[in-house]
């Protein structure tokens, strides 16, 4: 009789998921990955010398479990300079390992078995499974292209006295759009009578090129008492793999989102934590001039690609870009972006892997956080199509 033990799967639809499997793909076979969301440059020298720093000072013990004070504090301050109202650092703002980190803590704190969660597909691909994992139930509210703006009726008929939780993301990835104040204001019609919560997803807040600058749930003075905001400083400083983010929640949701984080990662990494400190504190216009630095890069892919078969739609914000390939093939998306790394020579992610529900629209989207060189190159490649 064997001795080996196979588990049941508590996740048994997942596997590899799409952004592994196609930059692994991509390396197979050479191809420009424009596929996964992380940058082909460095962060701010200032920041990598802050790290060196602290390093050598000697701060590489377990930092607090919700976080360095410096940096909490440092939050703080930038949130009341982007928002116009600022948390309370100790018992409001949480540093966590990684902006996933954030959510699944959030979700794992406040969804119980048989719990309703309305999020809006398509949708960040973390999202499902921790809810899953919670035992909760997940309800989906679809976007539609080109616009991808939501159906407020629609999401009025999902509202149930099992509803929980709603999730949003903005600016959105993979649309690439953005809410407007008026949507959150729309949401707060639709639950302001029911005890629900909201999980606003808001890693691109500085990625944003609305007219109007980011809306966040955190200039909603109602939804953000029952609000939890996740942000990402992988994603402002071009550092995903340092893995450091953070939520702010009102203090009584705020610790119950501790009472996971501190078994699920206890602290976040300390010399990077101080680091980041220092840089809001010292740089802040680095922050302030994320939105033109990466219109930049937009537009130059955007206008690289003029040339090619492919109909580009508007971006708002993330560092994402969507684009129709009707006009050069009939296979639907995952076998097209198969086909593009191995035959072009070019990476891309499909769009149908962000829905439960069949996705028909034949779209992709492609990575702008590259150095211009690398998105011309990709460009080249895409208008021979």
């Amino acid at each position: 009789m064997s001795a080996a033990l196979f588990p049941e799967s508590k996740l048994p639809a997942l596997g590899t998921t799409i952004f592994t499997q196609m930059s692994a793909l991509a390396q197979q076979h050479q191809a420009i990955n424009l596929s996964q969301g992380f940058p082909d440059f460095s962060g701010p020298d200032y920041l990598q010398q802050r790290l060196a720093y602290h390093v050598a000072q000697g701060a590489n013990q377990y930092a607090p479990m919700t976080g360095a004070a410096p940096l909490r504090s440092a939050i703080g301050e930038k949130t009341a300079a982007q928002y116009g109202w600022q948390p309370d650092a100790d018992k409001e703002i949480t540093v966590t390992a990684g902006a996933t980190e954030a959510l699944f803590a959030a979700i794992a704190a406040l969804v119980r078995p048989g719990d309703e969660v309305i999020c809006f597909d398509p949708s960040y691909d973390s999202y499902a499974p921790a809810i899953e994992l919670a035992g909760g139930v997940v309800k989906r509210v679809a976007l539609q292209p080109p616009l991808f703006s939501v159906d407020w009726a629609a999401f009025r008929a999902l509202l149930s006295v099992r509803t929980r939780l709603v999730i949003l993301n903005t600016p959105h990835n993979p649309s690439a759009t953005v809410w407007r104040q008026s949507d959150f204001e729309h949401l707060w019609q639709a639950i302001a009578n029911q005890e629900i919560y909201v999980l606003s997803d808001e890693v691109y807040e500085h990625i944003c090129f609305a007219p109007e600058g980011h809306a966040s749930v955190l200039r909603h003075s109602e939804l953000r008492q029952r609000a939890i905001a996740v942000s990402s400083f992988g994603k402002t400083y071009h550092m995903t793999g340092w893995k450091v983010g953070y939520c702010i929640a009102p203090d009584a949701i705020s610790a119950e989102i501790r009472k996971v984080h501190q078994y699920l990662t206890f602290s976040v990494n300390t010399p990077a934590q101080l680091a980041i400190a220092d840089m809001l504190r010292h740089a802040p216009e680095h922050w302030q001039e994320l939105p033109e630095f990466y219109r930049a890069r937009r537009d130059f892919l955007v206008n690289a690609l003029s040339a090619s078969r492919f109909e580009v739609l508007p971006c708002e914000g993330t560092y994402f870009l969507l684009a129709d390939y009707s006009a050069i093939s009939d296979l639907d998306d995952v076998t097209f972006c198969r086909w593009l790394t191995e035959h072009a020579g070019v990476a891309a992610i499909p769009l149908s892997v962000f829905c439960a529900d069949p996705f028909p629209h034949k779209l992709i989207r492609l990575c702008f956080a590259k150095q211009e060189s690398t998105l011309q190159a990709a460009a080249e490649r895409l208008c021979r199509l």
